[in-house]
């Protein structure tokens, strides 16, 4: 079977000059939503256990009495997510996304099922880590699954599908904290229901194909070449092979096994590990989760008392930042993932100096005042210019810049560290706001954003639009430029190389 004939057969994607969008293809979007999932896995937890403890405390007295095992229940997914993330990029790239994402699926599907039945703190702790294990291994798959198999013209938006699914996974949380308030056994349905969604994905990956790029690069030709056929017209699919051809050629002389230490071996991939590192912590360290952690106690610092207000402009804040994904997902591929990611920075510093500001100069005295609404602003515009910039771009670029041999193992690499920054500002940002107060915090958060700034102009190169092989390509020449004493640092304004 020739490869015009597969192609013809699908009857999928464009025409020859049809422009290609993101609803071009309902074949590659059913991929990015079922894979998406795992997003939504990764969004709910961590919104739904600081409701989930409140009812955890009732139940068993020893967590009531003691911060410590509260601490544990809360961050043991985050110390999962951290293991998980860092095996689920060896996973990836040994056994395909297919098989990492069913193994995610089992894994939280048992955790979930271990949490709503623990007898005791000590088994939900267990529960909680083996939900965590689930949702690294998912955070580091589902973004590399959509972006293989998705057209460079629009892998920004159905990579940020992934983001979109886990802040509507936040919102998602917070509704269902609600609807189990008055249900006997609260909290462990509230933890037990998160099984759903993973057995669902279960049986629907169960029907989709493995990553085509993992595929071929496995010389599993004709299954890739079947489901390429299924996303590309003929001349498309024709130009897409002979990259693979030429990937794969490449892989075969370089005759190594894939090893971590690699990552620092090699000039091409330590350049592009830490630019999709570097992204992933800033992520973080400009106070994502701080917001979403804490923007009940933010409220309430505020000078709003009352926990039915703090929970609603929470639940406003969970929808705010789903909304701001929805238009990321638009300019992530028409704006650019480093123009989206600089404009969302500058955003986000104007609004931590903003909530500096009405903390900082608020009187003792003052209560539900001017400054309190203002400090609700400052909330309001950090949501509304981060959600669409640094929520879905450090995902994007590190589905993106690494080599097909490495991508999983680069992604997952890159995901730990996120999973660790995360878990060093969820730590630390109540202990430091008693210490210096809560703006001066917020000051310090304004000024890694500024760092994040230059960080970015320096180090983060523009890939909207660009196939896989263009990107290597960057990193190769950036790797030469510098043995050769020449400038490392990109512009994003790099020539494109086609094949």
């Amino acid at each position: 079977m020739t490869i015009e004939s597969l192609a013809g057969s699908s009857g999928h994607l464009e025409g020859n000059n049809k422009k290609i969008t993101y609803f071009s293809n309902s074949y590659v979007l059913g991929l990015t939503v079922v894979a998406g999932i795992g997003g939504l896995l990764f969004g709910y937890d961590t919104g739904v256990i600081s409701g989930a403890l409140l009812y955890i405390r009732d139940d068993f007295e020893e967590v009531n009495q003691s911060s410590f095992l509260q601490e544990t229940i809360v961050s043991m997914a985050m110390v999962g997510a951290m293991i998980g993330a860092a095996v689920g990029g060896w996973i990836n790239d040994s056994y395909g996304r297919k098989k990492a994402t069913l193994l995610a699926d089992v894994v939280f599907t048992l955790g979930s099922i271990t949490m709503a039945v623990a007898p005791n703190p000590y088994i939900l702790i267990l529960g909680r880590l083996l939900v965590g294990l689930g949702i690294g291994v998912a955070s580091v798959t589902a973004p590399v699954y959509i972006a293989e198999a998705a057209p460079s013209e629009i892998r920004g938006g159905l990579v940020s599908t992934n983001v979109l699914m886990i802040t509507g996974g936040q919102f998602l949380s917070y509704l269902v904290n609600l609807a189990f308030t008055e249900v006997p056994g609260t909290w462990r349905w509230m933890l037990g229901v998160s099984a759903l969604p993973a057995i669902i994905q279960f049986f629907l990956m169960l029907y989709l194909p493995e990553s085509p790029r993992w595929l071929y690069m496995k010389k599993y030709k004709s299954e890739a070449i079947v489901v390429l056929s299924k996303i590309y017209n003929p001349y498309r699919l024709e130009e897409e092979i002979e990259q693979l051809a030429a990937a794969l050629e490449e892989d075969r002389q370089r005759k190594n096994r894939v090893s971590y230490l690699d990552v620092f071996r090699s000039k091409e991939l330590r350049l592009a590990f830490f630019a999709g590192a570097g992204i992933q912590a800033f992520q973080q360290f400009t106070g994502i989760n701080t917001v979403m952690y804490y923007s009940p106690t933010i409220v309430q610092m505020a000078g709003f008392n009352s926990n039915q207000l703090a929970l609603l402009l929470s639940l406003i804040v969970a929808f705010m930042n789903a909304l701001g994904t929805i238009l990321g997902i638009y300019l992530i591929d028409h704006f650019g993932r480093k123009k989206l990611a600089l404009s969302s920075l500058f955003g986000v510093t104007l609004s931590l100096i903003i909530l500096a500001m009405a903390f900082l100069l608020e009187p003792s005295s003052s209560a539900n005042g001017v400054y309190g609404w203002i400090a609700v602003l400052g909330l309001a515009l950090y949501i509304s210019f981060f959600a669409p910039g640094m929520g879905p771009v450090p995902w994007t670029v590190n589905s993106e810049i690494y080599p097909e041999a490495y991508r999983g193992v680069c992604g997952g690499m890159s995901a730990t560290v996120n999973w660790v920054s995360n878990l060093i500002v969820a730590q630390s940002f109540l202990s430091v706001a008693e210490a210096v107060g809560v703006g001066s915090t917020f000051l310090i958060l304004a000024g890694v954003a500024i760092v994040a700034i230059v960080f970015v102009v320096v180090f983060l190169p523009e890939t909207k639009g660009l196939t896989f092989e263009e990107v290597e390509q960057i990193w190769k020449e950036k790797a030469s430029s510098s043995s050769d004493g020449r400038r490392v640092l990109g512009t994003g304004n790099e020539p494109l190389l086609r094949p």
